[in-house]
């Protein structure tokens, strides 16, 4: 096997070739695999007609299965989440905006792998925003007024029963979310922090799951928090994904933002999700 590496040439992400997901990896090709994951934050690996039983194997390489607590896993699996929009579905669309998976969980996941099924002709790109470039990037004065703070993290917007996915959620939406009182619950995480492997300091989270700053009021800690947006938002901290069938991408919530885009209005698209969680 000759793993080759490709950069994207854009913030961050590299596609993987010479790699055979359907069959098992030995201990050096993951290696090498986890060492472009950390360099590179987001990895595509092109035609790889993996199966459910494939790419649970492949996401336990890496860690163990994280928690998906409000999507509902697919028939007959626990760990495998449908990321999923039919073709004439009207419900608003998922997950788009910037967020880092279930940063609101004590231990949020490490990462992410993403499995293309049903890919549509056109649209459906998802974003990704390097963190580390965008702390390398923050101007002093803004950094110097992050740093120390402490961002509380909540899925209440989202999953809570009166958030955007709740029980007033369109009822055409082909995915099973699970909005939940248990949305409710906050965590605290350092806005600033070290990557737990790389040690390479980066921002941590965003609007989608900060809902304010410990020991700040609201006004203060929004203004903080949409100023900091401003540069986690920039086209040039940013990678873009264009999705084919068979397409498998992790990526490292430690290291990297996503969101979602539309564009494939008329058209159905799915995606097999797993978590990997923090070991």
């Amino acid at each position: 096997m000759t793993l080759t590496v490709t950069p994207s040439g854009q913030a961050c992400g590299a596609t993987v070739t010479g790699v055979d997901l359907t069959a098992p990896l030995d201990d050096a090709a993951v290696a090498a695999i986890r060492a472009a994951w950390l360099e590179h934050h987001v990895l595509s690996f092109p035609d790889q007609a993996m199966s459910d039983d494939d790419l649970e194997r492949f996401t336990l390489y890496f860690g163990p299965f994280g928690e998906d607590p409000f999507i509902a896993p697919i028939p007959g699996r626990e760990h495998i989440i449908a990321v999923e929009r039919a073709a004439d579905e009207t419900a608003p669309l998922f997950a788009d905006v910037w967020h880092t998976d279930w940063s609101f969980q004590k231990t949020p996941p490490a990462g992410t792998c993403l499995l293309g099924i049903t890919i549509p002709p056109t649209g459906g790109d998802t974003l990704f925003s390097d963190q580390h470039k965008v702390f390398e990037a923050l101007p002093a004065d803004l950094r110097d007024r992050l740093e120390g703070q402490m961002a509380i993290h909540s899925a209440r917007r989202g999953y809570g029963k009166d958030g955007l996915y709740g029980e007033g959620d369109a009822p055409d939406r082909s995915m099973r979310i699970l909005s939940s009182d248990d949305a409710l619950a906050t965590q605290l995480h350092p806005i600033l922090r070290k990557h737990p492997e790389t040690g390479q300091l980066g921002v941590f989270g965003c609007f989608g799951y900060i809902i304010g700053i410990e020991g700040l009021d609201e006004e203060a800690a929004n203004a903080l928090l949409i100023e900091l947006y401003a540069w986690q938002d920039r086209e040039d901290f940013q990678y873009r994904h264009r999705w084919t069938p068979n397409n498998l991408v992790m990526w490292d919530n430690r290291s990297v933002l996503h969101k979602s885009t539309g564009g494939y209005d008329g058209h159905a698209r799915c995606l097999h999700r797993t978590t990997i969680g923090a070991r």
